[in-house]
């Protein structure tokens, strides 16, 4: 966000620099295909599973194994799908944390203070609700996790399909809580769901880190050169203990993302850039596809309700995220020089923050992860996220809505550009040059509208002339 002048109050979801609405932009356009395609994948998923002549072949796909068993590979498609395939999304992840860290809201201390607090709330308030409605109930704290997470390809598959166009302020301010919730969610997998390390392993992958590191610093190119050592290091990795994810985090983490002297893109936007659509668009929704295929009941239903453990999840996302993240953003805003912007209300963040509670695929990772060996616990925590999410999307479908035409008004005032000069005019109001376009080119369309009232005034006057005319009164018909 631009930066305020030291005499004047920081505003809390204020306009985006060009530079910042220009990747953002960017970034959510590739993140909304990618949730309408997860939206699908997560529908399939429920469809495969749930009729019942496709149940036990949606069974035998997800649990097909296949890799070479020498190397400790031999995994089932689901797996495959969770610990390779989301190492590409963890990839993305840790290039978007980067830029944010050099170039981003995140570099400026004060400026990165309210995201980061609203993150940080938006996870220990569903953690809480989790744990206290477990304790009430007598359930397991082992899912306290499960609801701390954050889906911003399915809210922005929610925003597309509801077809609410959110001001470029509050589009930054999700996608800043995505990623600061992603940050810690790498950390959370990492330090709790990390047992029986394989040191051997673990130094391989460290050594394979530092061999990627000293490649970039040395400006080696090729991708043939850092595909085959990000599998080398994925697959050492895993084997150590630690979730292989965290792989791809860690490299996404070294790209250099700040732009030297004459580039247009530093080399990690451009890497995000060419890997993205392959994580929104392939990795993330197979994921889905052999994640999401929950059988679902009535009584299924009915039970999310009364386990401690769903009912934890449920209300962790649906309650828990939007008191967390509004509580954080106003606590922030209440201790700090910080004020909402003017064109914004409190209500606006409150509906952001609901949105915030749609946690579908980290959730679902740490889902399993912390019932790993419970087959019917994990399916019950999957039927709880679905629905949590659900709720969450449907509670912020309802608050954005009431709200839609105050954003149309403020989209359409952000995109407006009346010297075509590719710039929004919001950006340019301050430059005498942009005051001199629109001032020729008014008067270009003034000259043009004094001719053609010249030539109407010249076409009327002679057909008053022209006897029998229409101006010839004395000639009308009876």
């Amino acid at each position: 966000m631009t930066a305020p002048s030291p005499s004047t109050p920081r505003k809390v979801l204020g306009r985006l620099s060009l530079p910042e609405r220009t990747f953002v932009a960017d970034a959510l356009r590739t993140e909304t295909v990618g949730g309408v395609l997860l939206l699908v994948a997560a529908v399939t998923a429920l469809l495969w599973a749930n009729v019942p002549a496709l149940h036990d072949s949606y069974e035998s796909v997800a649990h097909f194994h296949f890799g070479p068993a020498a190397l400790g590979l031999d995994l089932s498609v689901a797996h495959w799908a969770a610990d390779g395939l989301l190492a590409i999304f963890f990839f993305v992840a840790g290039i978007e944390l980067k830029r944010e860290l050099v170039a981003g809201d995140l570099r400026d201390p004060k400026a990165a203070a309210l995201p980061v607090i609203a993150a940080l709330c938006g996870m220990a308030v569903p953690a809480l609700v989790y744990v206290l409605t477990n304790v009430v109930g007598g359930g397991s704290l082992a899912g306290w996790a499960v609801p701390t997470a954050t889906d911003i390809a399915f809210a922005l598959a929610v925003l597309a399909v509801i077809g609410t166009s959110l001001p470029s302020a509050l589009r930054a301010f999700l996608l800043t809580l995505a990623v600061v919730d992603d940050l810690f969610a790498i950390l959370i997998i990492a330090v709790f769901f990390t047992d029986g390390l394989n040191f051997a392993a673990l130094g391989g992958a460290v050594a394979g880190l530092v061999l990627f590191w000293l490649l970039l610093r040395v400006g080696v190119r090729g991708w043939y050169v850092y595909v085959p050592l990000a599998l080398v290091i994925w697959a050492l990795m895993y084997n150590s203990g630690v979730h292989a994810t965290i792989a791809g985090v860690a490299m996404g983490l070294m790209l250099r993302c700040h732009r030297h002297e004459g580039e247009a893109h530093s080399p990690g936007e451009h890497i995000e850039h060419l890997v993205r659509p392959l994580s929104a668009g392939l990795a993330v929704p197979l994921f889905a596809l052999f994640s999401a295929g929950v059988v679902v009941s009535g009584g299924a239903l009915a039970d999310v309700f009364t386990q401690p453990e769903t009912l934890g999840v449920v209300l962790g996302l649906v309650v828990g995220k939007a008191l967390g993240i509004f509580g954080g953003t106003w606590l922030a805003a209440r201790f700090t020089r910080a004020s909402l912007s003017d064109d914004l209300a409190w209500a606006d963040v409150f509906a952001v923050a609901s949105l915030a509670g749609i946690g579908f695929t980290v959730s679902l990772l740490i889902g399993e992860l912390a019932f790993e060996g419970d087959r019917v616990m994990t399916d019950e925590i999957k039927a709880a996220v679905l629905l949590g999410s659900l709720i969450a999307a449907t509670l912020a479908t309802v608050l954005l809505k009431l709200r839609n035409a105050k954003y149309r008004r403020l989209w359409e005032s952000e995109e407006r550009d009346e010297d075509a000069d590719g710039i929004p005019d919001i950006y340019e109001e301050d430059d005498p040059a942009y005051h001199e376009r629109l001032a020729a080119l008014y008067e270009r369309k003034a000259a043009d509208h004094r001719r053609i009232a010249q030539e109407k005034a010249a076409a009327r006057h002679g057909l008053a002339e022209v006897p029998g005319g229409a101006g010839d009164d004395h000639h009308r018909p009876a």
